[in-house]
């Protein structure tokens, strides 16, 4: 039983305690903490989760005000993963975060994943060779994988639901992952998806605060039924 005024407390009384230890005790991989990782990670953070490990590459720009998170003026051209865990232990002392400032390929993907042995991972990237190379990995090391689909040049937060790859319609993100995971021979994905049809914008992708919002918060609910139903979890 957590104590009545500890980060659990009104998390235990819908999940109970020994949810909550499953939670303590899970690692879960946030691949990419912009737009939608951001948001995945707020979540997943103020659920408890024991450890969480941030990769991204990118440091936070201007343009990243309007919908980031972790965007803020102060965090202007500093590192996202060095935002995320300051962050993180802002609100859990007691969890374990860390920073990974990389870019994801198919060559580092197997080695991380060796690594950390995530509970669960969050796919939150653009980069389609490396979403698919999750994915592959992933499914060889039967680790639960949540993978977001496109959310720029979208207005409605009400259209994501979470479906598997191969129930998807209309998010040209969405197709190509289709085919290539075809060509790969992987079966099943579960992804976060909207069904809203892209408004084109010209060159750039137009993007809305609560957006990708709503696409994180799906995700961090997928992630935490998997470490719920994972019964492997381990104190790290």
């Amino acid at each position: 039983m957590t104590k009545n005024n500890d980060l659990y407390s009104r998390t235990e009384l819908l999940l109970g305690e020994e949810n909550i230890n499953k939670i303590k005790n899970a690692t879960v991989m946030i691949c990419g903490v912009g737009g939608v990782g951001g948001y995945v990670a707020e979540s997943l953070v103020r659920l408890g989760v024991g450890k969480i490990v941030f990769i991204d590459s990118d440091k936070t720009d201007v343009t990243n005000l309007n919908r980031q998170i972790l965007a803020t003026k102060e965090t202007i051209g500093v590192s996202k993963v060095i935002s995320a865990v300051n962050r993180a232990n802002s609100i859990n002392e007691n969890g374990k975060f860390i920073p990974l400032e990389l870019f994801l390929t198919p060559e580092n993907i197997p080695a991380l994943l060796d690594k950390y042995k995530p509970s669960c991972v969050a796919d939150a990237i653009d980069n389609i060779t490396a979403k698919i190379s999750l994915a592959v990995e992933c499914e060889k090391r039967n680790i639960p994988i949540i993978s977001s689909m496109g959310t720029g040049n979208k207005t409605d937060p009400t259209r994501f639901v979470a479906t598997d790859i191969y129930k998807t319609t209309v998010c040209p993100l969405a197709r190509t992952m289709r085919r290539l995971l075809k060509e790969k021979g992987i079966k099943k994905l579960r992804v976060v998806y909207s069904d809203e049809q892209p408004i084109k914008c010209g060159e750039n992708i137009g993007t809305l605060p609560f957006v990708p919002a709503a696409a994180g918060m799906i995700i961090s609910s997928e992630v935490m039924k998997k470490i719920l139903e994972n019964p492997k979890d381990t104190q790290f």
